[in-house]
């Protein structure tokens, strides 16, 4: 990838956390004032991702997309450990759709005992691929330049 390209990628992605952080914060002002804990609870994005919105991300091979979802566990897979490692499992959606979830295990903790069959909510970045998509950034940003992301299984959110 070029400099320029890698460079307008960073920016788009900084505008992007911009608009967010404003929204979010414009949103806050207005709520009423609650305790911070550890983790977020998953009242606090009730939103879910429309399953149309995933499909057009995958049919445009989209990228950056900020998504939550549910999905069923239908495939465990071996960590990826080139670089940073990361626990992955495959989830297919209630349209069919597949995403390959990427769990960063080096800045959150592994999910344990993950079961095929079983429902897993995440809230990550998407990304492109030919198989469907991936979702990755489902932890906190360490250095707090991206949105927190999390994984919840059996009712315990992982971030």
């Amino acid at each position: 990838m070029s400099v320029s390209k890698h460079m307008n990628r960073v920016m788009k992605i900084i505008v992007m956390a911009l608009i967010l952080g404003c929204l979010l914060a414009s949103c806050r002002k207005d709520a009423p004032q609650s305790q911070q804990t550890d983790a977020p609870s998953v009242s606090e994005h009730n939103d879910f991702t429309d399953l149309q919105i995933l499909k057009k991300a995958f049919t445009t091979r989209q990228n950056n997309l900020q998504v939550k979802q549910h999905g069923e566990i239908i495939r465990i897979l071996s960590d990826d450990t080139a670089g940073s490692q990361h626990q992955r499992c495959i989830v297919k959606l209630s349209s069919g759709q597949t995403l390959l979830i990427a769990h960063n295990i080096d800045l959150a903790p592994r999910v344990p005992n993950l079961r095929m069959g079983e429902p897993l909510t995440f809230y990550g970045e998407y990304e492109w691929n030919e198989q469907g998509g991936v979702v990755h950034w489902t932890h906190q940003d360490p250095d707090g330049r991206h949105l927190d992301g999390w994984l919840k299984y059996q009712g315990k959110i992982y971030q």
